[in-house]
């Protein structure tokens, strides 16, 4: 029980009256976290059976505004805990992590399991031609409807225990398989020598000695797991040892024996995620995650990453024969390894296009490239970009006031762009905040997270192409939530169906790649001069370049994904034989490995809001998410509650036309006194999958 005085001493708990209602960051401690959470579960609760057990007729106000409004502390209270636990968590962190995850499952079971707040949501969905909804209006009532239904709404007692018990689990799996792969980042770095080097330019000594300072190793250098790090080894180092060393690091992260080991949840998430779809009527998890994207089935999707498959192995093929040569006009002797491929593609692109990664670098530094990010956005919606000096969770995150060209206030963006051991690896954009208009003018709080190598004191950050692009990209979802312009929170920022939450974000990465935006921006870290002509047609016309590799990595991902998750039997998963016999079956090449393999592919498994559905993210090779965030709404993805709607028309009351299975009525009864089959009217089924 927590005493009284803890409580009214818990900053969690109180106003946040600081600038732009940003958290009291300086006063939240860890073990503040698990009382406030008590507490907002608490009065959520009440919120939530007094608009189950309201004795007037469901209405829109009564039922979906009210459920629209309940849950606010904790909604606050998550979005606070979530952002610190994927990038400045610590131990303590992570063990309220572990404990509140299947408390707030259990929280959602509840939410969506209720029988009597569904009654009047399926009511309401019954009559919503009737009810004078506007657009927005109807498309909440949609949402709410479908995913109580996708959530067991419409099961019998039996199967809704079943499925509470496989949802509180699977949370806590999810958790534990992002917390072992941070700590396998945390625990790894190789440790250099100064004759261990060969083939680094200035500016990867720089951050390799940069690095080995911070981890307790003056004087040396070390190379981390962390993407931009280990990458920028791989393709400058000409120690053969050396790269397979830490190639074989990166990608057995998540499976080295011990405490961190994820092979074993891995079988146990797959088996329990087959058992929810089975329960809701679905032949697999692939079938049940895509039914409420755009795509629709596994074979829609199949269908397209087959193609983009087979021209993508032609291609890499082709880059690597070329490869293959350059190692043996330098004498070589070996078949091009997978530990090989970026530093041989480095040097054919030298080669080929006379411009090299070292001396396009210094041109790309990342204060610059983020004033690109913004003069871009200035020039197409009119936003402005304010440094702001206020309190965050670490030095590192700087914060911005966007004011749109009227000079009204649009919302907050903070940026935290450099790697350290408390962040998860990848990059991500979520909030502290989301717009909405119902409860007032919210306006939103946007941050973006990434995981670029921070420089030695004094020195400029320097950024790779590719890094600059992601850069923009994780800007384009900060977009997506700033500009939001909805009334209902369960609409806001990037709630959109989740095979199309990464087009917004797509399209703004190439606006990097504008030759105005490059002329303006890229000026060299130590004379200032802007990128020349020439040199900006060479950097240009490297856009395809090794491009066959890049979306074999990827594309395999997708492959992988959606036949684990169509697996007919799940029960004696071994993880490493089915990504294996996975990869042989659809032949992949020998020297590429998939840029995410399953013991530490979080998209997949830590949260899983990417599950059996990562085609969505394949054109931006699958960066990753932020820890999912369990609340009063259905469970949150990466980019935030995508939605997405579907009708499915019955042939006969217990007949789905497009899913042709047999559907049991349900007990549900619609006001219309007319029996309902799942959990609308006679006539049409209303599925959706959370």
């Amino acid at each position: 029980m927590t005493h009284p005085q803890s409580l009214l001493a818990n900053p969690l708990l109180t106003e946040w009256t600081g600038a732009f209602g940003l958290p009291p960051f300086e006063s939240i401690k860890p073990e503040h976290f698990r009382p406030a959470f008590d507490r907002a579960l608490a009065e959520h609760r009440a919120e939530i059976d007094a608009i189950a057990a309201d004795k007037a007729a469901p209405s829109f106000d009564n039922t979906i505004v009210a459920l629209e409004k309940s849950g606010q502390l904790l909604d606050r209270i998550s979005n606070m805990f979530f952002v610190l636990a994927g990038a400045h968590t610590s131990d303590e962190i992570e063990a309220v992590e572990r404990d509140i995850s299947p408390l707030l499952a259990r929280h959602n079971n509840a939410l969506h399991l209720n029988r009597a707040l569904y009654a009047r949501i399926a009511d309401l969905q019954c009559r919503r031609e009737m009810l004078g909804l506007d657009v927005e209006q109807k498309r909440v009532l949609d949402r709410y409807h479908i995913r109580f239904v996708r959530a067991g709404a419409a099961l019998d007692k039996p199967a809704q225990d079943r499925l509470a018990g496989i949802n509180e689990k699977l949370a806590s799996l999810g958790t534990q398989f992002g917390q072992n792969v941070l700590a396998d980042e945390k625990s790894y770095a190789l440790v250099l020598e100064e004759g261990d080097l060969a083939g680094l330019p200035d500016f990867a000594r720089a951050a390799a000695r940069a690095v080995a300072e911070e981890r307790g190793h003056p004087g040396k250098y070390a190379i981390t797991l962390a993407r931009s790090s280990c990458e920028s080894f791989l393709q400058f180092s000409s120690r053969r040892d050396l790269r397979e060393k830490i190639f074989h690091a990166w990608i057995t992260r998540g499976e080295n024996g011990g405490a961190t080991d994820n092979r074993a949840l891995i079988a146990e998430m797959v088996r329990l995620r087959a058992e929810r779809a089975r329960l809701l009527g679905f032949a697999n998890y692939a079938d049940y995650r895509l039914d409420d994207q755009m795509a629709k089935t596994p074979q829609a999707a199949r269908a397209l990453l087959d193609e983009v498959w087979r021209r993508a192995c032609a291609k890499a093929d082709a880059e690597r024969d070329t490869l293959q040569a350059t190692i043996a006009q330098e004498g070589g002797n070996f078949a091009l390894e997978a530990w090989d491929w970026r530093y041989y593609a480095e040097k054919l692109r030298k080669a080929k296009f006379d411009l090299d990664e070292a001396e396009i670098k210094p041109y790309f530094q990342l204060d610059k490239m983020i004033e690109a990010a913004f003069e871009t956005a200035r020039r197409l919606f009119g936003l402005t970009f304010t440094p702001v000096n206020v309190p965050l969770y670490h030095p590192d995150a700087h914060a911005y006031e966007v004011k749109d060209a009227n000079g009204r206030h649009v919302g907050l963006f903070i940026g935290d762009y450099f790697a350290r051991a408390s962040k998860h690896s990848g990059a991500w954009m979520t909030s502290l905040r989301d717009q909405e208009k119902l409860t007032g003018d919210v306006r939103p709080i946007i941050l973006n997270v990434c995981n670029f190598n921070k420089p030695a004191a004094g020195e400029s950050a320097l950024l790779s192409f590719d890094d600059a692009r992601t850069l923009f990209h994780e800007f384009g979802h900060a977009l997506h939530g700033l500009l939001s312009n909805v009334t209902y929170p369960l609409l806001a920022g990037a709630a959109v169906s989740s095979d199309f939450v990464e087009l917004p974000s797509q399209l703004y990465e190439h606006w990097l790649e504008v030759p105005e935006i490059l002329q303006k921006y890229a000026r060299h870290t130590v004379t200032g001069e802007p990128m020349s002509q020439m040199l900006l047609d060479r950097l240009l016309a490297t856009r395809t370049f090794n491009q066959g590799f890049a979306t074999v990595e990827y594309t395999a991902c997708a492959l992988v994904d959606l036949d684990l998750h169509a697996l007919p039997e799940t029960a004696r998963l071994q993880v490493n034989t089915f990504e294996r016999e996975a990869l042989e079956r659809i032949k992949m090449p020998s020297a590429i490995v998939m840029r995410h393999r399953l013991p530490h592919f979080q998209h997949l498994f830590s949260g899983g809001g990417y599950a059996a559905s990562i085609t969505r993210t394949c054109g931006r090779k699958c960066s990753t998410p932020t820890p999912s965030r369990p609340s009063k709404k259905p469970a949150t993805p990466s980019m935030r509650r995508p939605r997405g709607a579907c009708v499915i028309t019955f042939t006969a009351p217990e007949t789905c036309a497009i899913r042709r299975r047999p559907i049991k009525p349900s007990a549900v009864v619609c006001r219309r006194s007319t029996r309902c089959s799942r959990s609308a009217a006679s006539t049409q089924c209303w599925h959706d999958p959370v």
